[in-house]
């Protein structure tokens, strides 16, 4: 059985080992998959973009993310039956929709409140050692999901709102959800919002960040750029992204999640 891992701990801490030691202490037997650990801190749209992104290629069984700035509040901790019958282990708090619409939407949900399995202490700020990874570890033995605690209206979990971009006749006015490791850019298009605007391969566009603006060309790859050239692309889990060839263009723009990204469609 596999636990897929997802968080916002980074790797200077002791919170990701902690984690999979209480997880193997329960079941030594799983094998777990580190998807990131690289998440902003407590940038739960980003941390669920890239679960639902990441979670059609992993082994089926059950996936763990914990990126939850509302620990020790009302949030409720939770665990959930996904379409295709995996499970997710999480805060209520937005995070494990996408994924679970995306794996067949939710079958059933619970709230972890069983003691037994949990750690004996749970801490307030530290569910993730305490709560989430014990219940991760005993569904990958096979406890039944609502041994877990009270079931929980699906209706009733917390969703987080996507935005939603604007595309009209000589502008589209789209949001950075996402920076990756390469300074990428990753915004709320896709191909066909290009595609309805006209912005094909080779066609020049401008965009506008921050106040500033820049030239960028519509490209299939970063083969179709010269160094330094700023291109718009597809990218592997089919959002369209802003690059610059051999750079980086978080770097140079200065922007990050969350902020606007203007781009106009009639250029000199």
């Amino acid at each position: 059985m596999f636990i897929t891992f997802l968080s916002d701990f980074g790797h200077q801490d002791d919170f990701v080992g902690t984690c999979h030691g209480v997880m193997k202490r329960i079941a030594p037997d799983i094998q777990i998959i580190d998807i990131t650990h690289g998440i902003p801190p407590q940038h739960v749209l980003q941390g669920a973009l890239v679960l639902r992104n990441t979670l059609p290629y992993m082994p089926e069984g059950v996936h763990l993310a914990v990126i939850d700035p509302g620990v020790g509040g009302q949030r409720r901790p939770l665990a959930l039956r996904s379409g295709d019958g995996r499970y997710l282990v999480g805060p209520d708090n937005g995070l494990l929709l996408p994924a679970a619409d995306r794996l067949g939407g939710v079958d059933a949900a619970h709230e972890l409140a069983n003691p037994a399995y949990a750690l004996d202490s749970v801490s307030r700020t530290f569910h993730g050692r305490d709560l989430f990874s014990p219940a991760a570890a005993h569904l990958a033995l096979g406890v039944e999901l609502g041994q877990l605690g009270p079931p929980v209206d699906s209706m009733a979990l917390v969703r987080i709102e996507v935005p939603e971009p604007e595309v009209g006749h000589n502008r589209i006015r789209s949001t950075i959800l996402y920076v990756d490791h390469f300074g990428n850019i990753q915004l709320n298009l896709t191909r066909e919002h290009l595609e309805e605007a006209d912005v094909l391969p080779g066609v020049t566009v401008e965009l506008e960040l921050a106040l500033d603006r820049y030239y960028a060309v519509a490209a299939r790859t970063f083969a179709d750029a010269g160094p330094g050239d700023i291109i718009l692309y597809e990218d592997a889990y089919g959002n369209v992204a802003i690059a610059i060839s051999g750079g980086s263009a978080a770097q140079m723009f200065g922007v990050g999640a969350g902020q606007e990204v203007r781009i106009h469609l009639r250029t000199p």
